[in-house]
């Protein structure tokens, strides 16, 4: 009989970035209001609707102001901001900066901020005895912009925007992902690794593909693609989550 799997009660949210391809918001994305509340704000209510008791954010780009948020709709919360004073390189630097969140061997939740989303997608990292998850949508959007999730037979080959292994078909990134305390170690080492040499520009998802590569048979992946979400990086993204998306969530 498997071993069930640790639940995990605490979430690392990136939201250190400047949001520089956004022309109309000035703010840090998960300052962004649909229906008169934050993105932040719906993080929160969905993370503490799942039992995640713990928040850790990587802030960086007008931090005070994701604290001040943070004091309006969780007082009483236990949320952490992890300051990134780089925040203007890669994401990489961003996750770097929670490598003692990622080290302290228990399962985690990583999540990029500026995704619209329903209450159900976090169940959907949950519910499964795979210790290290991600969540697809097989709706891709065209161009290189999404992270796709490649896969050849029942694993996934790669994680990049433009892949370089062979392929039989697959998927974008939702930018949500579940890591056991070892695997969430590792991941910590890895981007270590990756800012040691210099590597500051890069990306966090290829911290990411270098365990799925590494390690394929431990992760998997969870199919949401009859759930409304969207990732907002540029103005028609916030039109696009007020016509389609807003309507259709629960929260």
């Amino acid at each position: 009989m498997a071993t069930p799997k640790q639940k995990p009660h605490r979430a690392i949210i990136l939201a250190a970035g400047s949001g520089r391809r956004l022309a109309s918001w000035r703010g840090p994305k998960v300052l962004l209001q649909f229906a008169g509340r934050t993105l932040l704000e719906r993080h929160v209510t969905a993370l503490e609707a799942n039992g995640i008791a713990e928040i850790a954010i990587t802030v960086g780009y007008q931090a005070d102001a994701i604290a001040l948020e943070i004091e309006r709709i969780a007082p009483s919360a236990r949320i952490q901001l992890v300051h990134n004073p780089d925040y203007l390189l890669g994401s990489m630097v961003s996750l770097w900066h929670q490598r003692a969140q990622l080290s302290r061997g228990d399962p985690v939740l990583l999540m990029d901020g500026d995704v619209l989303y329903g209450a159900a997608m976090i169940p959907a990292l949950l519910d499964d005895v795979t210790e290290n998850r991600l969540l697809l949508d097989r709706n891709i959007e065209p161009g290189d912009e999404p992270v796709k999730v490649c896969f050849r037979g029942g694993d996934i080959v790669d994680f990049r925007k433009m892949p370089v292994n062979p392929y039989d078909w697959f998927g974008e990134s939702v930018g949500f992902f579940l890591f056991s305390g070892a695997m969430s170690g590792e991941l910590a080492r890895r981007t270590d690794d990756y800012i040691s040499r210099g590597e500051t520009s890069l990306e966090y998802e290829e911290a990411i593909r270098d365990l799925i590569i590494s390690y394929p048979s431990k992760f998997g992946a969870a199919d949401i693609t009859s759930q409304f979400w969207t990732e907002i990086d540029f103005d028609d993204d916030v039109e696009r989550a007020e016509r389609d998306i807003l309507p259709n969530l629960e929260i």
